[in-house]
Formats: C-alpha cells, sequence, structure tokens
C-alpha cells in the first residue's frame, strides 16, 4: 500500500473545503503542452483543477494518460482537414512507481499510474492511469491510445480504466475520499467497486456525485448488460446485483442513469440545462435530485491582465490599444496558417468550437446571397475565423469543416485554422471582437468559450442557450438573437436563428462597430467586468463544495 502523503497537497487545506474529494474524468484541459483532453469537458476540469488549487481544497483528479491525446488536427495538400495521431511524451509527470493489476475481459493487464505534480501548472495533484506497460500485450496498451476511441469494446475498457482503476488507486494511496465526484458517467465503475467494498447501497450513495453535461437522453451512454458483465464492467458484482442497485431490467444499461440513481446528488451544469436535466429525467424513479452548478472557467489562467487593468482604470484608449494588439498577435496565426493577413481595424467574427450538428457551424452561410454580401462589403467591412476539432469518425462534422474551408478560399477575409486546442482558443477570444454561439436550443448544455471570450474582450453573440441566460443583456454586455419556436421542425428553427443573427449583425453589429465606437467599447467593457464575479471557476469550484459535495438535508430536498 501506498501512503497518500508521499504526494501530499502542497497546502494545508482550507477548513472550509476539508473533505476529501476524488474528481474522475476523462479528460484534462490543463495546458497547451498536457494533451489530454478534447473540448469543453476538458477545458471545465482543467479550469476546476485550478481554482482547486487556487482555494486549496482538499480534492485530486484522476484521468487517464492518452498516449496520442485526441489527435493532432492537420490539412491534406488541397486544405482539408486531416487527422494525426502522435505519440506524446512528457517529462513533467512523474513516474509514482504505482503498479497494479486490473481484470478487461477476462485478462488481468497492468495499469501504470504517472501524477501531475501541482507546482507543473498550479493545479489540484492529477493522477494519470495508464495501460502502456511491458507487461501488457497490445490489445492491453491500446486502452489508453485515444481518448473517445470508436472501437466499442475499446470505449469500455477505458471507462473501467477510469473507475474500477481509479477507486483502486485510490485504495492504494489511502486516500479514503469522503466523496467521489463523477464528471460524466464516463467513471460509473467506481460506484460498484465502491459498493463491492461497502456492501450498503446507502453508504455508496452517500459518497458518490454526479454531473451531467448531456442535455438530451440519447447522447447518453448505454450498452448492452451481457457485453458489459463479459468486459467486467461491474467488477465484482453481478448482473443481479447491478440489476438489484441500478434498478436497470432491460437489457440496454443506460450509464448516466445508473450514476443517478446510485449517487446522492447530482448536477446540471448550467441553470437552463439543470431544469433540462428536471424534465429529461424525472419520469425515473429513485434518481438523486438534480439541482445546477453553472460551469465556468478558470480567470487567472485565461485573461489577459492589460485589458483588466484598462477596464479597472476606466481608461479607454488603452483598453482599445491592447485590444489591437492582441487581434494582431491573433493575426500572426492566421497569415501563418492560410497566407491570409487580416487588418485589427476590421471587426473580426470568430465561430471555434467542437464541430456538431445542433452547434450549426455552416449557419451563417446557409443563405448564400446574404453571406455574400456580407463579406464583401468594404463600407462596414467583416473578417470571419471558424475554427474546431470535428470528433474525427463524425464524416458529417468533417464534411462541414471542409465545406467551410472550401468556401473560405473564394474571399480574402474569411479562413478556418486547424489546431483549435487551449493555445489557439485563447488567442482567437483576445484577437475576436465577436464571439458567435448559434447551437439550436436546447442543446448546449452550458457553452463555456463564451465565457473566456467575454473575459478577453470578445463580444457574445448568441442565442439564448447554456450559460447565457444567466449573463446576458442585450446590447449591454453582448447580443442574443430571438428565441426560436422548439416545436418547430429543425429547419424552421435554423432558418430563424440565421435570419436573425445576420439581422442583428447587418442592423446593430457593424453599425456599433462602425459608426459608435464609444458605445462598442462600453459593450466590451461590460462583458469583461461582468462575466468575471459569476462565471469564474473560483466561484464553481466553492459552489461544488458547498452545494454538491457537502449538501445536507435542506439541499437534498430543494
Amino acid at each position: 500500500m501506498t501512503d497518500f502523503e508521499t504526494y501530499a497537497l502542497p497546502y494545508e487545506p482550507n477548513p472550509k473545503y476539508k473533505q476529501k474529494v476524488a474528481y474522475f474524468s476523462m479528460e484534462f484541459g490543463i495546458d497547451q503542452a498536457l494533451k489530454i483532453y478534447s473540448g469543453g469537458l476538458g477545458y471545465l476540469a482543467g479550469s476546476h483543477m485550478r481554482s482547486a488549487f487556487a482555494l486549496k481544497q482538499n480534492l485530486i483528479g484522476i484521468g487517464i494518460l492518452w498516449k496520442y491525446g485526441y489527435y493532432d488536427q492537420t490539412r491534406k495538400g488541397n486544405g482539408e482537414m486531416d487527422v494525426l495521431f502522435q505519440e506524446r511524451h512528457y517529462n513533467f509527470l512523474e513516474d509514482t512507481g504505482i503498479v497494479f493489476d486490473l481484470n478487461v475481459n477476462d485478462h488481468p493487464i497492468k495499469v501504470k499510474v504517472w501524477h501531475l505534480p501541482p507546482d507543473v501548472f498550479g493545479t489540484a495533484p492529477i493522477f494519470l492511469l495508464s495501460t502502456m506497460h511491458p507487461e501488457n500485450d497490445y490489445l492491453a496498451q491500446t486502452i489508453c491510445h485515444q481518448l473517445y476511441s470508436n472501437n466499442l469494446e475499446a470505449k469500455i475498457a477505458q471507462y473501467m480504466l477510469l473507475g474500477l482503476g481509479g477507486a483502486k488507486l485510490l485504495d492504494l494511496l489511502s486516500f479514503n475520499p469522503d466523496v467521489y465526484h463523477l464528471n460524466e458517467a464516463h467513471a460509473l465503475p467506481a460506484a460498484f467497486h465502491l459498493y463491492d467494498k461497502l456492501g450498503v447501497l446507502d453508504e455508496v450513495r452517500q459518497r458518490i456525485v454526479f454531473t451531467t453535461h448531456t442535455p438530451v437522453e440519447a447522447g447518453n451512454e448505454k450498452h448492452d448488460i451481457h457485453l458489459l458483465e463479459k468486459m467486467g464492467f461491474f467488477g465484482n458484482l453481478d448482473i443481479k446485483t447491478i440489476r438489484q442497485i441500478t434498478n436497470i431490467n432491460d437489457r440496454i444499461f443506460n450509464q448516466s442513469l445508473a450514476a443517478l440513481r446510485l449517487s446522492r446528488m447530482a448536477n446540471g451544469v448550467s441553470k437552463m440545462h439543470g431544469e433540462v436535466s428536471r424534465k429529461m429525467w424525472g419520469k425515473h424513479n429513485d434518481i438523486s435530485p438534480i439541482t445546477h452548478i453553472t460551469n465556468s472557467q478558470n480567470h487567472a489562467y485565461w485573461h489577459d491582465p492589460e485589458l483588466d487593468a484598462a477596464v479597472n482604470t476606466n481608461d479607454d484608449k488603452s483598453l482599445w490599444e491592447r485590444k489591437l494588439e492582441l487581434k494582431r498577435e491573433a493575426f500572426k496565426i492566421v497569415a501563418d496558417q492560410t497566407g491570409k493577413i487580416f487588418d485589427p481595424n476590421v471587426l473580426t467574427i470568430v465561430w471555434a468550437r467542437r464541430y456538431a450538428g445542433y452547434k450549426r457551424a455552416d449557419l451563417i452561410t446557409r443563405d448564400w446571397g446574404r453571406f455574400e454580401k456580407m463579406v464583401e462589403n468594404a463600407g462596414r467591412a467583416v473578417q470571419i475565423i471558424w475554427a474546431g476539432k470535428p470528433y474525427p469518425m463524425d464524416h458529417q462534422a468533417t464534411g462541414t469543416f471542409n465545406q467551410l474551408i472550401n468556401i473560405s478560399h473564394k474571399y480574402p477575409n474569411v479562413v478556418v485554422l486547424t489546431g483549435y486546442e487551449l493555445a489557439l482558443s485563447k488567442a482567437l477570444k483576445q484577437g475576436s471582437d465577436i464571439w458567435l454561439n448559434n447551437p439550436r436550443v436546447p442543446r448546449e448544455a452550458s457553452g463555456t468559450s463564451g465565457m473566456t471570450a467575454a473575459m478577453n474582450g470578445s463580444v457574445n453573440l448568441s442565442t439564448m442557450d447554456g450559460w447565457i441566460p444567466e449573463f446576458a443583456s442585450h446590447g449591454h454586455n453582448c447580443f442574443v438573437v430571438p428565441e426560436a419556436d422548439q416545436s418547430q421542425p429543425n429547419e424552421i428553427q435554423d432558418e430563424f436563428d440565421r435570419k436573425n443573427i445576420m439581422d442583428m449583425l447587418e442592423h446593430e453589429i457593424l453599425p456599433t462597430y462602425y459608426d459608435n465606437h464609444k458605445r462598442w467599447v462600453a459593450i466590451v467593457k461590460n462583458s469583461i467586468k461582468e462575466v468575471v464575479p459569476f462565471f469564474d471557476a473560483d466561484r464553481m469550484a466553492d459552489d461544488y463544495y458547498v452545494r454538491l459535495y457537502g449538501a445536507g438535508v435542506k439541499e437534498m430536498a430543494r
């Protein structure tokens, strides 16, 4: 048994945050150098770890060391997207020397444990599990090759590595958490390990909390229960016991539903998502109460100090000069990737996030004549940047990406960038004027990219989804389009939103930017000032301790 004191927190935990918490997540977006994340879930987890460190919380992270990360987004010879899987090595991770066995599909595999020390990136301690061990065969080693594998059995094995492996590691470290926090249902097998150890369902529930990020039931992980049993997903528990403790008697096993029944408290990741989740899961009995804790991002990591200083001293001249400087820096990336030199004085619109159908990356292009008229308007010029990483096996999303690349070839002021990771994300938020966010309501659980855009003086233009209803004051700190009728077919909703976005760009945003500089700067300042108090991850990390980890009778009754 390994003593956790070897990897002790580098501080005495704040008494306010005394409960021991183990935070399980498939991905952590900690720093550009550590490629173990794909997108929003990882960005959220990374910000949480940074704020836990800043607040001196008694919390550690449990994740997986992905050999090839998610993937590197590159280009083919014609400029369209290509996928590169590049092996990663890190000299800043510590080899703990801990190795233990995990049974996957009736085969014992060796799990090796790495440690990310808190002082490397300013995070709570994070332990990363790997099957890259010389005693493992190639198939066992592939479990930790690629984040979100498209191979079904590999995916299940990854969830076992995170959940069962992570829970076993906690036993070896003698950490004994008061709370097992499952960030999404990937790590659900940790609950089965805990039940095997404690034997009392109520005691398991008292230790588990669950965060769901998925606003549609079809998007939750569901698998054949017999395949899961064969793989060893349930640890030492048999199907009869699993059915008793989860009350799932179907052949198809719903991981999120099981997590809701094995937790004492769950949360959505925005006020709106909490409402959607309660409605979505309310038809099921015996689930935990579902509150909401709105996602946030770590201000200390994402903000630009000079922008903040100019806002705090009400120095509009310095604010604008700094914003132009940040745009110039971002446009160096544009020039490097595309050969196009952008003008910092031109209104720059950025759409950047994961490509997925409901996020509608190409929405403003769907009325070609109107789009082209806006792009070619020299009087009130625009520059448009798209960026983001589709799931590599999502051929429709990749097709949209390539379609936009082909569109961009026609115009000197339109580009599509590759490599949308933490560094490019920060550069685009600092280098844009408008952060375009147009998911189909209510599909975006949170949508945190707009928070960090606002922190950097990029004004949100958004549909009323995710976190936006908790922040937005139209024309004051952002621009929000009217809400579409959700009872209408998707095509009608899309057309309604597209028309309103274009109307807002043409009749309000562009005239304000070019003809009313004072008002534009005021909106930028309001955005920067008003996003921080509630949408800094320090608030979120505190909320988790107060409202989820320490949830008592009053909170559970809400």
